[in-house]
């Protein structure tokens, strides 16, 4: 990585930013300005509380100017733009992303794909021990392994797999005995190794178990293979470690084209590490964003990083990228049964006791100093908590963090909340606390709650989007890439329909219309990032940042929304997907 400080310097003398690009085209001549008309399709401006549309929106030199009939905008911009007939497709701003990890979005697109079905071929033991032979063999599999030393698959999940149960080193082993093979959760939340993994990290039956994380074991105390969270960070941070600038900007690229063609022309990196940091700010120095992207730096890494040159309290970008504040995590999966509940999981995990709740990241005290530390300094705080207890612990955060720092306006992000109770929410609601959900659990695992994790009543209450929104909260939905792929219409289909691979409808009164399930990445995500000045409707002034689709999602019938396809996203007047050839 190159040196820090020359990279900060670099972009500080850098011009950049939305507002220095319309500076430069300030004084041009009308006819010389680049400008778009769009109209013939349905317009949904996203505006107000009920659906609102236009006939036509005229973007000039990426920003909007017109938004209004048909023939007012030909005839006040004939011969002065390019015209662009939507022929029947739907316009609608931009998405944001309410939360993901776009960085990492790029590591696994380099990685093995071993989803399960609909999004990958695994669906047991066999199916990925044979798409990572395969895959090593492929030019992706033999650059990550020069690269990182390491075969590497992203994406299995025990719940769907036929064996319902994790591979162990002994399965991975099947793959090689001579090269460390490393698969990831699908939760990213826990992993596992083969025996030349466990050799190479130097887990043996004498390995302790580090704070917050395990390392599962068999009868005799042997490591299986299977870790879970700090266990796994041990392995991954430093894999990660080994990521040169050719690398990073080959991962940067992949993800950046997987949130285009979802439609998302905002996308977050969440809880980024120090070298990711460093190589985001050197693709900003290099002008490889098309996107907007904002990074939230782990708090529990260190501050020393965050300063004035890098994180912007008027939220503008830097070459397309800016830090938005910092990420605190508090516990861990619901699905991977490493969350910290207040109620026991209706099946313990291999291992664990009748009774077992999770478990939590950190105690109260240093959960408090966090939330305090960035409350000082007025950075935006986004915390991951999955678990009630967990949730439970971060209101007690930020409630003595506002009391001691509390300052205006702090848009404090609640990140999953998969468990929120009821009794919780009028806390968030005092707290300002703004929730960003996520109800695509209720398609890739809601029977899996229903069954093994939580059982009824509480699994139809995960993600309660229609409890908080009546509560008065401004909210937004995520697919939390890598977890899941950012499938923009996954997202939507998830909010509207609460539908689980099974068929079956969990926790229907939590279900939101279309139109308020578009709000949640577009408006409302907008608020959450501070920009509602400048996206997240189509509106005159804001940007001209646009995703166009083949259907209407407030058209279509509700239970086929997850097929509407993303046409094309255009971000300020010029499309990025599909790219030109």
């Amino acid at each position: 990585m190159k040196n820090i400080m020359l990279l900060t310097a670099s972009i500080i003398l850098g011009i950049s930013g939305h507002a220095n690009a319309n500076k430069a085209t300030a004084n041009a001549e009308p006819q010389k300005l680049q400008q778009t008309v769009y109209y013939g399709g349905d317009i949904i401006t996203m505006e107000g509380k009920s659906p609102q549309y236009v006939e036509a929106v005229v973007q000039r030199e990426g920003k909007i100017v017109f938004t209004g009939s048909k023939a007012a905008a030909l005839e006040q911009f004939k011969g002065k733009a390019e015209e662009v007939n939507l022929k029947g497709k739907t316009m609608l701003p931009a998405f944001l992303d309410g939360h993901s990890h776009m960085y990492n979005v790029g590591f696994t697109a380099m990685a093995a794909n071993i989803l399960p079905p609909p999004d990958g071929p695994g669906n047991n033991f066999d199916s990925i021990v044979k798409t990572l032979k395969e895959y090593k063999e492929t030019s992706d599999g033999k650059y990550t392994l020069e690269k990182l030393g390491w075969i590497i698959g992203n994406g299995y999940d025990d719940s769907q797999l036929a064996e319902k149960d994790h591979p162990t080193a002994n399965v991975l082993d099947k793959v090689s005995k001579e090269i460390p093979v490393l698969i990831i959760h699908q939760s990213g939340h826990l992993a596992s190794i083969n025996t030349k993994g466990l050799e190479l990290i130097g887990y043996n039956t004498q390995t302790k178990d580090p704070k917050g994380g395990a390392i599962r074991r068999d009868k005799s105390g042997k490591p299986t293979g299977v870790l879970e969270e700090a266990a796994f960070f041990k392995v991954l941070l430093p894999i990660l470690g080994k990521v040169d600038d050719e690398m990073s900007s080959k991962m940067i690229e992949k993800g950046q084209e997987e949130y285009a063609k979802n439609g998302y022309l905002t996308a977050m990196s969440g809880r980024t590490t120090k070298e990711q940091l460093t190589a985001l700010k050197i693709a900003a120095k290099n002008n490889e964003f098309y996107l907007d992207v904002v990074s939230y730096p782990d708090i529990t890494l260190g501050t020393d990083f965050i300063d004035g040159n890098d994180y912007s309290p008027s939220h503008e970008y830097k070459n397309r990228f800016r830090i938005g504040g910092v990420k605190l995590t508090l516990d861990g999966s619901p699905q991977g049964k490493t969350a910290w509940l207040t109620q026991p999981y209706l099946v313990p995990p291999s291992g664990q006791k009748k009774g077992y709740k999770g478990y939590p990241i950190m105690d109260d005290d240093k959960a408090i100093e966090y939330a305090k530390t960035a409350f000082k300094h007025h950075w935006q705080l986004h915390c991951h908590t999955n678990g009630d207890a967990a949730i439970d612990q971060y209101i007690k955060a930020v409630d003595a963090a506002e009391k001691e720092f509390g300052y205006p306006d702090h848009r404090t992000v609640l990140i999953h909340g998969q468990t929120l109770r009821k009794d919780q929410i009028p806390d968030l609601v005092r707290l300002k606390i703004y929730p960003s959900l996520f109800p695509m659990h209720t398609f890739y695992w809601g029977d899996w709650h229903v069954e093994s994790v939580l059982g009824e009543p509480r699994a139809s209450y995960i993600s309660p989007t229609r409890d908080v929104i009546d509560a008065g909260l401004t909210i937004t939905t995520h697919h939390d890439a890598p977890v899941t792929f950012p499938n923009s219409m996954r997202v939507l289909d998830a909010a509207v329909n609460r539908v689980t691979r099974s068929g079956k409808i969990l926790g229907p009164k939590q279900r939101l219309t279309a139109y308020e399930a578009l709000k949640t990445f577009t408006e409302w995500a907008a608020f959450q990032y501070f920009e509602e000045n400048s996206k997240g409707t189509i509106t005159k002034g804001k940007l001209a940042d646009f995703v166009i689709l083949d259907k209407n999602p407030l058209k279509i019938e509700p239970m086929k929304i997850h097929d509407i396809k993303i046409i094309e996203s255009i971000k300020e007047g010029k499309t990025v997907y599909p790219k030109a050839q």
